[in-house]
C-alpha cells in the first residue's frame, strides 16, 4: 500500500538546509507556476490555486470535485507542464507575432484543451483557420 504524503510547497528544502541549487530551482518554479496560473480560467485556475497557494492534497480536491484522486493528480501535472513550457507559453513570449484572434485560438486549443472544431465554433472561424494558426505556433515552437 502506498503512503500519501503532503508537501508544504513553501517550505521545500534540500539536504543542505535549503541553501542549495535544488531548493532555489523548486522555489523559482513554484513562483513561476503561481504567477502563470493567473492565465488559467474556471476550474483549472481554482485547482491550481488550491494546490499551489492553499496546499490542498489531491484527495481533498478530488473529494470537493467529486472525482477520483488520480484524475485531479493528472490534471494538475498536465497544467503544470503547460504552464512551465508549453506551446501557449511560447505564444505569450512571442505575442507580437500573433493577432489577438490567433492568441485566443492558441489559448483555447493548447491551454483549455478544446478540439479544433470546438475552437472554430467558439471563435466563429473555419477549421482551416484554426489549423493554419496551430501550424504557425508549431513552426515557432520547433524553431526555438
Amino acid at each position: 500500500m502506498m503512503r500519501k504524503i503532503q508537501v508544504d510547497l513553501d517550505n521545500i528544502s534540500s539536504a543542505d538546509g535549503g541553501k542549495g541549487k535544488f531548493s532555489t530551482v523548486c522555489a523559482d518554479r513554484i513562483d513561476l507556476l503561481r504567477a502563470r496560473s493567473d492565465i488559467l480560467t474556471g476550474k483549472d485556475k481554482a485547482l491550481m490555486k488550491m494546490y499551489l497557494e492553499k496546499g490542498s492534497t489531491f484527495a481533498q480536491m478530488a473529494q470537493l470535485a467529486g472525482v477520483n484522486e488520480a484524475t485531479i493528480a493528472r490534471r494538475i501535472h498536465k497544467l503544470m507542464r503547460k504552464l512551465l513550457d508549453g506551446e501557449y507559453i511560447t505564444c505569450l513570449r512571442n505575442h507580437v507575432r500573433f493577432s489577438p484572434l490567433e492568441q485566443a485560438i492558441a489559448k483555447d486549443y493548447f491551454l483549455e484543451d478544446c478540439s479544433q472544431k470546438k475552437v472554430a465554433l467558439k471563435r466563429n472561424v473555419s477549421v482551416y483557420r484554426i489549423r493554419k494558426t496551430l501550424r504557425k505556433v508549431q513552426e515557432l515552437v520547433n524553431s526555438n
